[in-house]
């Protein structure tokens, strides 16, 4: 699992947010942070605490182009 951060132009604060390998949403944060390293200390506390393993499966890294090729 991976923990990021982010934020909006409406909303400049930062927030967490916990994804698994296949870029699934697993949670996100309500509170917000001045700063991304705070964003990210709290998310990483809180995968810890989760303490839950990722079963997903990456999606692939490339995308066919057979679709373009003409018979």
């Amino acid at each position: 699992m991976q923990v990021l951060a982010f934020s909006t132009p409406q909303t400049p604060l930062w927030r967490w947010r916990i994804v698994n390998y296949a870029g699934e949403l697993i949670e996100e944060s309500h509170e917000t942070f001045p700063t991304i390293a705070g964003a990210l200390e709290e998310g990483s506390k809180r995968l810890r605490v989760m303490d839950v393993v990722d079963h997903s499966v990456p999606a692939p890294s490339y995308r066919s182009t057979r679709h373009l090729r003409l018979p």
